[in-house]
């Protein structure tokens, strides 16, 4: 991930070494990770059963807070795709019956659809 496509928030894919070390005792038996990404530090990972996101916290990124959601606690999900002036997409979900949205953004060369599909296949 580049620096300024890290700094102004917008998403990566994150490399299988790094998932193992921050996975590592946390994926339950026949769980498998379809999509991981990365903003800055902090990664939001999709697996066949739930949703991860991992919130890097302190000057050295060591504190780290984990958050799982059920597909099936997913109320609503959307996307909006990238422009030809806007080079970054969105994706919101919603989970419960909290008003305010989990929001990500991808950069352009990230392929959004994929990560839409997953929580299609996953959610509904």
């Amino acid at each position: 991930m580049g620096l300024f496509s890290g700094l102004m928030g917008n998403a990566s894919e994150v490399d299988d070494a790094d998932l193992e070390k921050v996975l590592l005792n946390t994926l339950i038996e026949g769980e498998q990770v379809e999509k991981a990404y990365k903003v800055i530090r902090d990664m939001f990972i999709f697996t066949n059963k739930r949703l991860i996101l991992i919130d890097k916290q302190g000057v050295t990124g060591s504190k780290m807070e984990m958050i799982s959601i059920a597909y099936s606690k997913i109320t609503k999900f959307s996307k909006e795709s990238a422009g030809h002036f806007d080079l970054d997409a969105e994706l919101k979900i919603w989970v419960g019956s909290d008003s305010t949205p989990i929001s990500k953004d991808f950069k352009s060369g990230d392929n959004i659809n994929d990560v839409y599909r997953i929580i299609s296949q996953y959610a509904l």
